[in-house]
């Protein structure tokens, strides 16, 4: 009986341990997530900073530019930044679903401290990634240590629940999210860094309000960030971020909203959703929903 006692607390002990463990590698790296527009040297250089700096031979980012139209093109003028930024070690992937998960691209991921996911379009980057080892990879990254960064689509692809751009209510394409309806923005399902908010780029530039207030009084369990161009939030291990570059992030949350209601045509209402609006340095915490400074 007592040789019994200690199997189970040996065996509840290991779990505890290896359940914590998980938990924290999935924590261990950071995101710089981009609102897209220009991207200010100061942020580039976080990106660096948090694969390694420029003083650590280990470092090696690795560009994946498959939202773009024109990968190559793309991945080359982010290398050359990068390269003006000191990293010595600057490479990129482009690939299609069927040769994703050749050895040379796995290799390059495996070896990676950070990755840098272009603009473009996000669906077609996931359709570019989905399912793949490739992509198993780039959240090996993450979970090691190493930072995942992206612009535009290379953002919005970061949250588990992914804006494809589509609406499916308003056909209206002079006025692109001119409503707040139930079931009108299309989503996807993203990579899923985030899993506690979905993001959006480009936000007050395109005036993207209407989608984002519109997919949170969907999801008010989920908070919705909304980046502006040169602009990024720095996601860190313990799911705080804070707001770096020349504009500012929009906070959405409805977790304590009084109403959320749909009415005969669909459109959505609610009274007691929060609203922050941050500027650079602002800080966010998203496991308590508040800002900290």
């Amino acid at each position: 009986m007592v040789k019994y006692f200690y199997y189970v607390l040996a065996l509840t002990a290991s779990i505890f341990y290896v359940h914590n463990f998980t938990v924290l590698a999935q924590n261990k790296g950071n995101l710089v997530i981009i609102g897209g527009g220009s991207r200010p040297e100061a942020v580039m250089k976080k990106i660096v900073s948090l694969a390694g700096g420029t003083q650590n031979k280990n470092v090696k980012i690795v560009i994946v530019p498959m939202a773009s139209s024109e990968p190559v093109e793309t991945a080359k003028a982010q290398k050359e930044q990068f390269e003006k930024l000191g990293v010595a070690s600057v490479e990129y992937i482009n690939c299609t679903p069927e040769n994703a998960d050749q050895p040379e691209n796995l290799d390059k991921i495996k070896s990676a401290t950070g990755i840098f996911f272009s603009g473009g379009d996000q669906s077609r980057l996931k359709k570019a990634l989905w399912g793949t080892k490739l992509l198993g990879e780039i959240h090996a990254v993450y979970k090691r240590g190493g930072v995942i960064a992206g612009t535009s689509a290379g953002a919005a692809v970061q949250s588990k629940i992914m804006l494809t751009g589509d609406e499916a209510v308003n056909k209206d394409s002079t006025a692109a999210y001119g409503v707040v309806q139930k079931g009108n923005i299309v989503t996807d399902e993203g990579f899923g860094f985030v899993d506690k908010a979905i993001i959006d780029q480009h936000f007050v530039k395109r005036k993207r309000q209407n989608r984002l207030i519109t997919l949170v009084l969907e999801h008010p369990e989920l908070v919705g960030v909304g980046i502006d161009e040169s602009t990024c939030i720095i996601v860190k291990p313990n799911q705080t971020f804070e707001v770096m570059g020349d504009a500012t992030v929009m906070v959405f949350d409805a977790s304590k909203a009084k109403s959320i209601k749909t009415d005969a045509n669909k459109n959505l209402s609610v009274t007691g959703m929060s609203v922050h609006i941050l500027p650079s340095g602002g800080q966010y915490d998203f496991k308590t929903k508040r800002v900290l400074r």
